[in-house]
């Protein structure tokens, strides 16, 4: 359930999670990761740690919500220049899906893109395999090998992959997770991975009226809500972690000096969480930033293109621009 910062105000609750601490079941480099995070001075916990499996349904969840206009908008906007996009892919390459989730935009895509090759690439291994097996049943014809990786730092591809004719596919706002300087260099490690005979098919959602961002990051059923809170459930799990979410609540809203929609969890009583090889007293009203969602101008993101090492040579909106989906090259010099 989703509370707000006003019903934060009333909630009384115990000065310590009562919650034990667990096994922790990620490995020495996770764990350090999570760490660092909560003992920074504002406290942080990257996004890829929402996508558990049940942080995955809870995010196509999200997707059908009439405030989330993302998934509809994006999805309006295949629908009708998906075949001009087919010309500038062309058919029989390897499409490469980055973040692909339950793959569902990628295969609808696939009469049109043809791709000879299916490489969906996601961090929540059991749910990418789930969704795979079923995409093999219907797309025989089409090779498929998924792979679970962390995009959040450097990459590379196993051989199996091929090196041939690599079109990325990063559709949805998640470039808008990372801050314009980890985009650049996110985009940059795509890059390197494209060859000289790929591209890459990527979204981007715009800058737009500030209540229906607003709207779209704090739905009134809390889906959105459980999504973030879900997170500190992951956290238990991958660092032995005893977060109370009762304890919890989510705060979500529009910064328009950073021109990003901020997600937050936020301390309804002071206590401590501890954790595999550490703990921190958090203060009532005290906050974990959770996620960013950058929002970007269509020429603003053209310019982080280019940084990048990419030359867009097709946009597409829908007739509002709230969102647009770029298609880019490796630029040669």
């Amino acid at each position: 359930m989703t509370l707000s910062r006003s019903a934060a105000i009333r909630v009384v609750a115990p000065k310590v999670s009562n919650e034990p601490v667990g096994k922790a079941h990620g490995d020495s480099s996770t764990i350090a990761e999570i760490s660092a995070g909560l003992l920074a001075p504002q406290a942080s916990v990257s996004p890829k740690y929402f996508y558990d499996s049940l942080g995955s349904k809870l995010f196509e969840a999200i997707t059908e919500l009439p405030e989330y206009y993302p998934t509809r908008t994006e999805a309006s906007i295949f629908a009708q220049h998906a075949a001009d996009m087919a010309t500038h892919t062309g058919p029989g390459m390897t499409l490469l899906d980055l973040g692909a989730g339950n793959c569902a935009k990628a295969a609808s895509l696939f009469p049109l893109l043809q791709p000879a090759h299916y490489v969906p690439i996601d961090i929540s291994r059991d749910f990418l395999n789930g969704a795979v097996e079923r995409l093999r049943d219907r797309f025989p014809q089409i090779e498929m090998t998924p792979l679970a990786l962390d995009l959040s730092g450097p990459f590379a591809l196993p051989p199996e992959v091929g090196a041939e004719r690599r079109q990325f596919f990063y559709p949805g706002s998640s470039i808008g997770n990372f801050t314009p300087h980890e985009a650049i260099r996110f985009l940059r490690h795509v890059r390197e991975n494209t060859g000289s005979d790929g591209g890459l098919l990527i979204g981007v959602d715009l800058v737009k009226d500030h209540a229906v961002l607003n709207a779209a990051y704090d739905d009134p059923i809390g889906v959105t809500g459980a999504f973030n809170l879900n997170m500190l459930r992951h956290l238990n799990h991958l660092a032995g972690a005893n977060f109370d979410v009762t304890l919890w609540c989510h705060v979500a809203f529009f910064n328009a000096e950073e021109s990003r929609i901020e997600m937050h969890v936020e301390a309804l009583a002071a206590h401590t969480v501890r954790w595999s090889g550490g703990e921190r007293e958090f203060s009532r009203g005290e906050r974990i930033h959770t996620e960013n969602s950058y929002k970007y101008t269509i020429e603003g993101f053209k310019a982080l293109l280019s940084e990048a090492g990419f030359r867009v040579d097709g946009v597409w909106t829908d007739a509002a621009q709230w969102f647009a989906v770029m298609h880019a090259r490796v630029a040669t010099e």
